[in-house]
């Protein structure tokens, strides 16, 4: 299994501090999520249907059409399985489960800046944050027989999107980060109508729960909440970037989380998490990844922590 953030049960079994009382700061999940309403007792009895207006809200949103999956994660996984065996170009860093994936069904993977028969990519990079102008990506879909952009944590500044923007081109979005939905397990497909069809085809009935669905049109479809997200999104990136930055953490990064490389990121990471904060850190290069702090109490905590460690 992959690292990845959020293992608060795992952190809290090791540092000896029980769940409810970390701060975890190692996913870059929105802290504030969209407010569900109560989810009508029909939609947990009733199987999920294809007509349920999901697809309206998708074109709606996001301007194309797409295909509803079980997560970006299984897109992730799903995508190399379609393809002739080739090269693939990818960045690094990058987030590990797009390599895993690529090599898992036999392709040979190889730099970015190496010819390629595909190329794959997270665009703002993950863990980075570092974005690529949509006018390189879109000269490199046409060097490719497949570009693959990984959009998780472009919401907050869509217009840098590669929807629709290429036939060469696959677009794999959620509600996972900036709607703060993670648990919802629910991720989009944008790509030409072959691609759509041919993932369509490896999905299981009723692959998409009812709930999640349902929690999916309601997301989409409030533009007034989703405005007012991207200011307090904003304005808490740049608060959590000054904050490192005066404790000598320089930091690229999002609006959901700052990236900051360090040769102390393994032991600043292990005296962060023994005092209940957890992070993501990086070897290689060694760095720290710092998502969102919500509520001011948690401010206060981290800035007491940093003060501690600098």
């Amino acid at each position: 299994m992959l690292d990845h953030g959020g293992r608060l049960n795992a952190a809290a079994r090791r540092f000896g501090i029980p769940r409810a009382d970390w701060l975890d700061l190692s996913t870059g999940i929105a802290p504030w999520p969209y407010p569900l309403p109560p989810v009508p007792q029909d939609v947990w009895q009733r199987l999920p249907e294809d007509d349920d207006g999901l697809d309206e809200a998708l074109c709606a949103h996001y301007g194309a059409p797409g295909l509803p999956v079980p997560g970006s994660q299984w897109a992730i996984r799903a995508l190399p399985q379609l393809l002739p065996r080739g090269r693939v170009a990818l960045p690094q860093p990058l987030y590990a489960e797009h390599p895993s994936a690529w090599q898992a069904a036999g392709h040979t993977l190889v730099g970015w800046d190496e010819a390629a028969d595909y190329a794959v990519l997270c665009n703002p990079n993950n863990p980075t944050g570092a974005l690529i102008p949509r006018a390189c990506l879109l000269e490199r879909a046409q060097r490719v027989r497949l570009l693959v952009v990984d959009e998780a944590f472009i919401d907050a500044d869509a217009q840098a999107s590669l929807l629709g923007a290429h036939p060469n081109i696959v677009v794999l979005r959620s509600l996972g980060k900036f709607f703060g939905l993670a648990g919802v397990r629910i991720g989009f497909v944008f790509a030409a109508r072959e691609w759509l069809d041919r993932l369509r085809g490896l999905l299981d009935p009723w692959a998409v729960s009812h709930p999640a669905r349902w929690a999916a049109r309601r997301a989409l479809a409030d533009r007034a909440w989703q405005a007012r997200q991207r200011l307090k999104l904003g304005a808490a990136a740049e608060r959590l970037a000054a904050l490192l930055a005066a404790h000598g953490l320089p930091n690229t990064g999002t609006a959901l989380f700052r990236y900051a490389p360090t040769e102390r990121a393994a032991e600043m990471s292990a005296a962060l998490a023994s005092m209940g904060i957890l992070v993501r850190s990086f070897a290689a290069p060694p760095a720290l990844r710092f998502g969102l702090p919500g509520a001011e109490a948690e401010w206060r905590r981290l800035e007491r922590a940093l003060q501690r460690l600098t």
